[in-house]
């Protein structure tokens, strides 16, 4: 049988919730940090800290998972809530795809078909408690913004800011090279123009002519 997660101070779950979207994203989600900056004393602070690990806001040695993050961005945060419910209730979406959608009293069922636990426990209520206080934060139907592709933000850019590739580049495309060469020239000791032209024109005839041209 599952072991859902739970706190007994469920009210916590918001004030957790509410602090981290206040709060600067910390290096862990620590007792410390759950208890001094969240609020969230003794050991009340203590289950919090787990909770959070649980339900995907951490991994187990407390470094902060992108699901911490967007949650903590507004256009992200109902999403995010979604999928902490998803992850710290996945054994519940196993059963039913769309537990999030059940009655209080068809979710209390199925809270005690996956735990095994007696119907008056009082362990089930305090489940069925914090996932409605996560509820509240939770929005099934609105994705996470992903940022576009770099090739995507190219082909959206008009022709004329696209970066133009160098001559060199052009000619090395039309002679199907993908080398990268130097060229040292000992040049005579003249000041005859006619040397040079005829040393450069000698270059662009035999080294940078395209074979199709």
């Amino acid at each position: 049988m599952a072991v859902l997660p739970y706190v007994t101070a469920t009210g916590n779950i918001e004030k957790a919730l509410k602090g981290i979207k206040a709060a600067a994203t910390p290096e862990a989600v620590s007792q410390d940090f759950v208890k001094t900056i969240l609020g969230i004393k003794g050991g009340s602070g203590n289950q919090m800290t787990a909770y959070l690990k649980k339900i995907g806001f951490a991994t187990t040695d407390g470094t902060p998972t992108d699901l911490y993050k967007k949650f903590r961005n507004s256009a992200t945060e109902g999403w995010a809530a979604a999928q902490a419910i998803k992850t710290g209730y996945a054994s519940l979406y196993v059963r039913n795809e769309y537990m999030h959608k059940l009655s209080d009293e068809d979710l209390k069922g199925l809270v005690v078909e996956e735990t095994g636990a007696e119907q008056d426990s009082n362990v089930v209520p305090l489940i069925l408690a914090c996932i409605k206080q996560l509820k509240k934060f939770a929005k099934w139907d609105v994705p996470p913004i992903e940022e576009k592709p770099e090739k995507a933000v190219m082909e959206t850019l008009p022709s004329n800011t696209l970066p133009q590739q160098n001559p060199m580049a052009q000619t090395s495309q039309r002679l199907g090279l993908n080398l990268g060469y130097t060229i040292n020239l000992n040049l005579p000791a003249t000041s005859d123009p006619a040397v040079f032209n005829a040393i450069f024109r000698a270059l662009k005839e035999h080294l940078l002519k395209a074979s199709n041209e």
